[in-house]
């Protein structure tokens, strides 16, 4: 895509000569309307074409399946900071002297070794009774002190915490949050749930907040559906996992999913008097105190091996003119999951719709807005374009950034976020229509993104915006299953791209030639001219609703 002719393209178009660009005599442009007529030169520049290009060699067998850490993942990281620079943008991690494309850090890589829990004379088996999730402080045997604490809400319209001493304790709560007793959510006063109830780590920060050292959410109400609903870790739960390294000096509380077998025993109670502790709350309207004693005899093991596995963001940054500190992120995640041995014929996911789609996007968006910039059109606010590692281990790269930013994320204006464009999902297959995308979560954080998604849209490029996985109740979980969540969860106003699932998703048939480029071409324009009106409109855009 890099061609001297767009600048003579763009200047015709405009009314300049190509002898003369507006960087050589009044320096970059700063009027909106002017930079608002320039956009859709730079869009064009976005082909279905170039994206197939770079596709076709980042989910290539070559790289195979790019998994965190590994081989295949440093040599898309190589790709992309080499296109990044022969495109002109800057390497912004100052800290990294070998390469500031690159924002270097150490994951770990561990593995579960013995684990049970003692309650008395009774047993019970990790990755059978109980699940971990992420790290985990009982290496060696340890007596613990439990405590039930409902819910494990700490919310200013509910809390289970009121008058209790968790400190250096096992919780016990409940999955879920509560509803009153005319059926809606006590916290929300809707039928809609809030993350309390849909991002158990709500309830995990709220017990790391109070100095718990463990909090075991009792899932499901019966053996039964325990099983069921864990049956995804019980798939995982011996193979090697890779995590954020976690910090000695401020541990996270462990959390444990646990059957409630499990969960009664370790109250002194059965399992219909825990799972009733629900209608006692539903009828009073509020926390309830529990009448549960809490087993004496408690023992925790959870042995884990553990590494370090050196990984790395990989950013782009292009420096804005007169609103230079307000930053727009652009994402994608460009890690996949890599090689099963174990497979028969084809072994590598080649990830080609995840996420090697939204990362060749954000190559093209790069490319455009750096191509603007040497037009003498570049963004008035700052743009960083970051391809993240290890989304599918946990969205951790993203996590990564947004605890360590290299701008601060007070400045970040919002976050633009790709993750698989370019198929269409079970339902767009029924009637052959590849013209739609799925937008999630611009609405969420603030009204205005909400308004310019739709806005450009209409004006650019009339895809059918899909809101089904938009809705608060949708149980996909979508928004909270991408890389822009780490930005949401701190009030950073995004919105999500994404083409839904089918039946090539995390296979080894998720490959080049099933990527429609006309249909990724489309999204790739929309995400270019929500980023450039993003960096270029007068106002920052508000931020007006506390949902994260």
């Amino acid at each position: 895509m890099r061609n001297n002719l767009y600048a003579c393209l763009l200047l015709a178009a405009l009314g300049y000569g190509c002898a003369q660009t507006p960087s050589a005599s009044k320096g970059p442009i700063t009027d909106a309307a002017k930079l608002s007529e320039a956009a859709p030169t730079y869009a064009a520049t976005i082909t279905a074409a170039d994206l197939s290009k770079h596709l076709t060699i980042i989910a290539s067998d070559e790289y195979e399946g790019r998994n965190t850490g590994e081989k295949g993942q440093k040599m898309a990281a190589e790709y992309i900071s080499r296109e990044f620079r022969e495109d002109g943008l800057t390497g912004p991690v100052q800290s990294n002297t070998t390469n500031p494309y690159y924002q270097t850090f150490d994951l770990e890589k561990s593995q579960w070794g013995d684990g049970y829990m003692t309650v008395g004379k009774e047993k019970y088996l990790m990755m059978q009774d109980f699940f971990v999730l992420g790290s985990s402080p009982f290496q060696t045997e340890q007596a613990v002190d439990v405590v039930f604490a409902g819910y494990g809400i700490d919310d200013a319209k509910y809390s289970d915490y009121n008058n209790l001493d968790v400190k250096g304790k096992v919780l016990v709560v409940l999955a879920g949050e509560p509803k009153g007793p005319n059926g809606n959510y006590l916290i929300s006063g809707t039928d809609k749930a809030s993350d309390w109830g849909n991002d158990y780590r709500s309830k995990r920060n709220a017990a790391t907040k109070r100095g718990a050292k463990a909090v075991m959410i009792v899932t499901g109400t019966n053996p039964g559906e325990f099983n069921s609903l864990t049956q995804r870790y019980k798939a995982y739960a011996n193979r090697p996992s890779i995590g954020l390294k976690s910090s000695n000096e401020n541990p996270s509380a462990a959390t444990m999913f646990i059957s409630p077998v499990a969960g009664a025993s370790l109250l002194g109670t059965t399992t219909e008097k825990l799972i009733g502790y629900n209608k006692q709350v539903a009828t009073a309207g509020k926390p309830v105190a529990a009448t549960f004693t809490a087993a004496k005899d408690v023992k925790i093991m959870t042995e884990r091996k553990s590494e370090p596995l050196p990984t790395e963001n990989v950013l782009g940054y292009i420096e804005g003119s007169d609103k230079k500190d307000e930053v727009v992120v652009v994402t994608a995640h460009y890690d996949h999951v890599g090689v099963e041995e174990a497979l028969e014929g084809d072994k590598i996911f080649n990830g080609a719709n995840d996420d090697g789609s939204g990362t060749v996007a954000v190559l093209e968006l790069a490319e455009a807005f750096a191509q603007a910039k040497k037009d003498g059109y570049g963004p008035r606010r700052s743009v960083l374009f970051m391809t993240v590692t290890a989304e599918e281990k946990g969205l951790l790269g993203s996590e990564y950034y947004s605890e360590n930013p290299i701008f601060p994320l007070a400045n970040t204006v919002a976050n633009v976020n790709i993750d698989m464009i370019g198929r269409m999902d079970y339902e767009h297959e029924k009637t052959n229509d590849s013209n739609y995308i799925y937008s999630i979560g611009a609405d969420k954080l603030s009204s205005e993104l909400h308004q310019i998604n739709e806005a450009m849209n209409e004006k650019y490029v009339n895809l059918k915006l899909d809101y089904t996985f938009n809705d608060e109740n949708d149980p996909n979980r979508f928004y909270y299953r991408s890389d822009h969540y780490n930005f949401a969860k701190h009030g950073i106003p995004i919105v999500f791209y994404f083409n839904g699932v089918h039946d090539d998703y995390h296979k080894p048939s998720d490959e080049v030639d099933k990527i429609i480029f006309e249909s990724a071409e489309k999204v790739a324009r929309l995400a270019f001219h929500v980023t450039w009106e993003l960096a270029n409109r007068d106002n920052r855009i508000v931020v007006d609703s506390n949902k994260k």
